[in-house]
């Protein structure tokens, strides 16, 4: 399944299911604790499916349109529908070898985003990376992989890269560090070559890409690299996603996500605009 296809939402389609769910028990007033006893489940588990966290089986969630008190055919035919597509697989299963489960969550919602806004301060990003680079970071960090291995998570992240020339593209906002293009993965060719891939890849109407020079000094950033998500259904609010070595964290409370994008949108004001940031990746070029 390529990058886009339908399935590729499955994650979100799931979030969205959870969501009506919740709204549903609610305005029942129905309790987590009695919603889970009607599917012979804990009050936890349906607060991990209304958040959309785990899957949903169809006989669960017909239950619980039941107790709900959603009796129309058209209405359950929908929903039940909707937990057959946040069921799909999407394209990244095939690499569940090679890729560990939280980040599986990530390229999920990564495929039904509308809007993703970055900043790297130590890599060149995941979506604008060329074949050597990514083979010199996956070395960097595994250098006792089996060569078969090595190249399977290259072919997985330039199969997520089909994403951004995808029918349902995402406008893309990458802000780096100056600092991610100084460190040459690969030696001075491969950096030439990378450089040259972003210049061609902010070609794009819905690339931008933006460089943080040192001379910027201090910046409202400073905890380190993140990606602010926004999704086009009205019913999912932004998220933060924070990669970590052996891990993930996803934000998504209010008050949390509004930090994350006051500090993005005081890097958007400090750092080159997209003009002058290809010009400054020009110049370096040469001097490689």
């Amino acid at each position: 399944m390529s990058a886009g296809q339908p399935g590729g939402g499955s994650i979100v389609r799931r979030m969205l299911l959870g969501a009506q769910l919740r709204r549903l028990r609610e305005s029942q007033g129905i309790t987590r604790e009695t919603a889970g006893y009607s599917i012979r489940a804990s009050e936890s588990k349906i607060s991990r499916m209304e958040l959309g966290r785990v899957s949903f089986k169809e006989r669960d969630v017909a239950d619980l349109l039941t107790l709900y008190g959603v009796t129309e055919d058209a209405e359950r035919l929908a929903m039940l529908g909707l937990v057959r597509e946040a069921n799909a697989a999407g394209w990244w299963h095939g690499y569940g070898e090679v890729m560990p489960t939280w980040f599986q969550t990530y390229v999920g919602l990564e495929e039904s985003a509308a809007l993703i806004r970055t900043f790297e301060v130590q890599f060149v990003h995941g979506l604008l990376q060329t074949e050597d680079y990514i083979r010199a970071v996956i070395r960097l960090g595994h250098p006792q992989a089996a060569d078969p291995w090595v190249e399977r998570r290259v072919g997985l992240r330039l199969e997520r890269q089909k994403l951004l020339v995808s029918e349902r593209a995402p406008h893309f906002v990458s802000v780096m560090d100056e600092g991610a293009l100084h460190r040459a993965f690969g030696g001075s060719q491969v950096m030439r070559g990378q450089i040259q891939h972003i210049l061609e890849t902010a070609e794009a109407p819905n690339v931008d890409v933006r460089i943080l020079p040192f001379a910027t000094g201090g910046h409202g950033a400073g905890g380190g690299a993140f990606t602010l998500l926004s999704f086009p259904e009205s019913d999912l609010p932004d998220l933060v996603y924070l990669e970590q070595l052996t891990g993930a964290l996803y934000v998504d409370k209010h008050d949390e996500v509004v930090e994350y994008t006051k500090a993005m949108d005081a890097l958007d004001r400090v750092a080159l605009t997209p003009a002058q940031s290809l010009d400054w990746l020009r110049a370096y070029q040469r001097e490689l």
